[in-house]
Parts: C-alpha cells; structure tokens; sequence
C-alpha cells in the first residue's frame, strides 16, 4: 500500500516529488497525485496519530473498494485473526477470495495480500530487529498442534507432535515427528537436527517445558539431568526463555566459540 503518511509528511518540508518518491518507494505520479487529494482534503502535517494509510486511502478514494477496483480487506479483522491458535495469512487469503466470489469483486493476489497485510500491521506494533550471529544459538520447542497419522498396516489413527529447531539469524529450520514428548525423543530430536545442520550451536534456547526444563526463576534455574547432560556435550548452554514470555527472549553473554562442529 503507499504510504500516504510519509508522502505528506516529506512534501509538508518541502522535499521535491522524485526525492519524496525515493523515499517512499512510489512512482513520482503518485506522489503528486497524493500531494494534490492532500491539499484538496485539508490534509497537513502532522496528521491524527490514528490516521492510518488504509484510513487515508478511503479519504482520497471513497468510491474505490482497493486499488485498481479491488476490494480492500478487512485489516483490522485479519490482525485480530491471526492472533488465534493456527490461523494464518493463507488461510485468510482463502477467505477473503472466498468471500470476493460471493460479492463479484475482484481479490488481491496473494503477494499482495501480504504485503497490504504487513504494512498495516506496521502501524499497529512497534518492533525492534534482534541481530543475530550465525551459528550462535538455536531455537527449539514442540508445534504447538499435533498431526495425525494412520498406520499402514491396520490404518489406526495416531497422534504426531512435531519437533522444530530454528536458526533465527537465517531461519533454517528442520522438524520431525515423534509418537510423544517425552525425554528420550526430545533428546534425540535434538541430536537429529544437529546434526541436519552439521554443528551444535553455542546456545540453546528452548520453551520451559519439563523434559527440558525443570526450573526457570529469576534466581535459579535446573535443567533436566539427561537434556544437561546432551548440552554439556555438544558444548552448548542453554537459556530457556522466559516463562509466560517466550517471545521476548533476549540473548545473554556465553563465553565460547560461535559454534562447535560435529
């Protein structure tokens, strides 16, 4: 989506259309296209810090459902959606097609539907880039569903759970599935997965689950034995994160090399 905001803020300073357009990412036609709606609208900086560009969009066009007569989704509702337990974009894509169909309009595709999505959510969170270093830590924990699987043999339905390792500084990942969560299996799980990525990592950093983590307070924290024991090993440590705030995980000082190869 172009970014209304920023156009009208930097034109507002006096900065030229093809500067302005630099900036922005936008063609120089639509910044003096938005300039112009601006001025006609009475809109000048600063604008209501509630104003989003998805608002302004519908000030300056109120007859148009999106861009190029596509209809626009529901934004506000997408980011309230996605808070729930396995929903994602694709399947809110699939809806809002879904519901395209049903009123004749025409859908973004779903590139776009992204992209809208993510410059929306921009206006809603402010977020912080945690630098990562190659190789320095690994991220692992169960999927939060289980899959289920049949058996060849008698076509019994069983249930799956889903180890996943991350590399956060390029995202690597590798996952395998397991008959239950318990020690030995998420132990070898890790073992499987140092081994996909060919070394161990300095640090571990899993959820405080109890075949890993048997206590994560401020002023002491016990492992389990056999997932210590695997750690000291593999010459990693491991930093669970926070209980009740996993997501907040910030990195502490290990001294040690950046990865230990197998």
């Amino acid at each position: 989506m172009v970014n209304y905001r920023e156009i009208i803020r930097l034109k507002t300073l006096d900065y030229s259309n093809a500067r302005v357009a630099s900036s922005c990412g936008s063609s120089r036609n639509t910044v003096a296209e938005v300039w112009n709606l601006a001025k006609e609208k009475n809109l000048i900086w600063p604008l209501d810090e509630t104003m989003t560009n998805l608002d302004l969009h519908k000030v300056f066009y109120p007859y148009q459902g999106g861009e190029k007569g596509k209809k626009l989704p529901d934004f506000e509702y997408i980011h309230k959606e996605l808070a729930r337990p396995g929903v994602t974009l694709s399947l809110l894509w699939a809806e809002y097609c879904a519901q395209c169909a049903e009123e004749h309009a025409i859908p973004y595709q779903h590139s776009q539907f992204n992209e809208h999505y993510h410059s929306y959510a921009a206006t809603k969170k402010a977020t912080l880039r945690i630098h990562r270093k190659p190789g320095e830590l690994m991220e692992v924990d169960w999927a939060g569903d289980t899959l289920t699987v049949y058996d060849s043999q008698t076509g019994e339905p069983m249930k799956a759970y889903v180890f996943v390792a991350c590399l956060p500084c390029s995202l690597y990942s590798y996952t395998e599935a397991f008959p239950d969560m318990k020690s030995y299996h998420w132990i070898q799980a890790h073992i499987h997965a140092y081994n996909f990525f060919g070394g161990s990592t300095r640090i571990l950093v899993p959820d405080n689950l109890k075949t890993g983590v048997i206590k994560n307070t401020r002023t002491e924290l016990v492992l389990n034995r056999a997932y210590h024991e695997m750690a000291e090993y593999y010459g990693s440590a491991v930093i669970p994160a926070r209980p009740v705030s996993p997501k907040d995980y910030r990195r502490k000082n290990v001294i040690g090399n950046s990865a230990k190869y197998l």
